[in-house]
């Protein structure tokens, strides 16, 4: 597989979407609108092959610049779902 650039060249951010849309299994869950149990359940499971097929395998060194990353990246999702859930209460309120 190659490289994928984590960051969009123009804008500095996070540029990961595009590739997560090509996630056959995130997208049959999205299908609906709905997110079942067993959707987050296989997700988890999909994170956790993946942190185990990387784990151990990364210096002390990568291994904890990779753990920064995951709890930053982690942390960036976590507030950007907050601020939309947010957005959309003000827009209900204010009817936008």
């Amino acid at each position: 597989m190659a490289r994928i650039n984590w960051l969009d060249e123009d804008t500095d951010l996070p540029a990961l979407d595009e590739h997560v849309q090509k996630l056959e299994h995130f997208t049959n869950s999205l299908a609906d609108g709905v997110i079942d149990a067993a959707e987050l359940a296989e997700q988890n499971e999909a994170v956790v092959a993946a942190m185990k097929a990387v784990q151990d395998e990364l210096s002390d060194e990568q291994h904890a610049k990779v753990t920064t990353l995951l709890v930053e990246l982690t942390a960036l999702n976590i507030m950007a779902t907050l601020h939309e859930l947010t957005a959309e209460r003000v827009k209900k309120v204010v009817g936008g």
